[in-house]
């Protein structure tokens, strides 16, 4: 066994780089999904645990002969199954560095490298979402914990605001917290309220319109402490909750507004499609992920708090053993967990190989594809069932039965993958368009696919 760094073991990460290169390269050729030939392989990993270690060489060598083909290519251009990007260059190159500095990035004092990394990267996605330069953020796994994060804080500051400190006396016996969310409000928003003790099926639903839209004039009287739960970028259909009408009233009646903005927070690099989202910055928290539309590795997502005090307060610990700040911010005061590895760095760097103009750019190109995908289906017959507005694209091949077969038959020819989603009563194939890598031709051989197994 290696117990040191010693030319072998460091010969072992050459090969790991040029495994993880080859498989790169082979994305553009090879089916989305893995063939049940490469599922039906993995048997060999189910074997007893050993009693003794072999090289570390063999372990990486049947860790890519096995594993390997029964990936999805979901870092590949034609994967367009979920809302998730691919990995930039810059962004994987850093997060392989971060890997080896494997810093716990806790604390400023014993990591302040990558703590700086984080300021600086927290500081950057304020300044190109535009929203509130003074607010806090935590760097956390994804839009659940984000939500959840930045719903914590959420529910500190309106138990505060009537003399109840939830951290320290729970919620037995506190004031109750009405919580208000659209009818269509994501899975991942109802599960951060479930742990936060807030309940799933508490909720005020309001309804929404054909596009999943809350619809303003339905949003009901405000009173006590309460949190409006609003989204940008519907699952299905891409759509904004009418921010600017919505945000405005209930701040006014004394809400907390809390935006889930997974992926459709990003519209707000584009002068092009900015004013979907207009009015998000008057809002009170808001949650993203890194790992949608900036195409960061898993895991990465953001919340975002306007006022540092509440988040803090939601999540900050301590301890004799733990280092004190040193006067520079103490990222665990912002995030659930203590002990994490450092997510911000590969924020920093596809932030900073992308710059404003090339975010932008990737995000308007994305949303020009969704377009297409949506024109060229529409005109070979296919009914869409939302107004494209963003990178989501809801098509159908006929009955129920027969789109879910055309979105199997498709995942098996391989040329790409997308889901199958019920909305509003139709049964649709989704089309999710986010990935840095799609390009034109990836687009016309997807449609050329899509069309030839519809009509077969």
């Amino acid at each position: 066994m290696t117990t040191h760094w010693s030319p072998g073991a460091l010969q072992l990460l050459e090969s790991a780089q040029k495994r993880s290169a080859h498989y790169l390269a082979g994305l553009e050729h090879r089916a989305v999904a893995p063939s049940p030939a490469a599922v039906a392989a993995l048997q060999r990993l189910d074997g007893p645990l050993p009693g003794e270690g072999c090289a570390p060489e063999l372990t990486l060598a049947l860790l890519d002969e096995l594993v390997s083909p029964a990936t999805a290519a979901m870092a590949g251009p034609r994967f367009f199954g979920f809302v998730i990007g691919g990995t930039l260059p810059a962004a994987l190159a850093a997060n392989w560095l971060a890997a080896a500095w494997d810093q716990n990035a806790a604390f400023f004092t014993p990591t302040p490298g990558v703590a700086r990394l984080e300021q600086v990267a927290l500081r950057w996605l304020l300044e190109l979402l535009d929203l509130p330069r003074e607010s806090a953020g935590g760097f956390v796994t994804g839009a659940t914990v984000s939500n959840f994060t930045a719903l914590a804080a959420a529910r500190h500051a309106v138990l505060a605001r009537v003399g109840w400190s939830v951290e320290a006396d729970g919620l037995f016996g506190a004031p109750p917290i009405t919580v208000i969310a659209g009818a269509e409000a994501h899975p991942s928003l109802l599960k951060a309220l479930g742990m936060l003790g807030l309940g799933r099926s508490r909720l005020v639903r309001v309804p929404v319109d054909d596009q999943g839209r809350m619809r303003a004039e339905a949003l009901p009287a405000i009173a006590g402490p309460t949190i409006l739960c609003l989204q940008a970028g519907n699952v299905n259909t891409g759509a904004f909750d009418p921010m600017a009408q919505l945000v405005p009233a209930a701040r006014r009646q004394g809400a907390w507004v809390h935006v889930d903005g997974a992926f459709g927070l990003w519209a707000r690099v584009s002068s092009q499609l900015r004013a979907l989202a207009d009015g998000i910055e008057q809002a009170d928290s808001w949650a993203t992920d890194a790992h949608k539309w900036l195409n960061v590795p898993y895991d990465s997502g953001v919340a975002l708090v306007r006022d540092a005090r509440a988040l803090s307060a939601a999540m900050a610990v301590s301890a004799d053993y733990l280092p004190s700040g040193g006067g520079e911010r103490t990222p665990c005061d912002y995030t659930p967990e203590l002990s994490r590895r450092a997510r911000g760095v590969e924020i920093w760097a596809a932030l900073h190989s992308l710059g404003r103009r090339g975010m932008a750019e990737l995000v308007e190109r994305n949303c020009a594809h969704a377009r297409l995908f949506a024109a060229r289906l529409a005109a070979a017959g296919y009914p869409i069932h939302n107004e494209v507005v963003l990178n989501q694209v809801l098509v159908s091949f006929g009955d129920a039965r027969r789109t879910r077969a055309v979105v199997e038959a498709l995942q098996r020819e391989g040329s790409c993958w997308c889901g199958i989603t019920v909305w509003q009563g139709h049964t649709a194939m989704r089309i999710s368009v986010s990935n840095w890598s799609t390009q034109d031709a990836d687009v016309e051989r997807s449609i050329d696919a899509m069309l030839r197994v519809a009509r077969g």
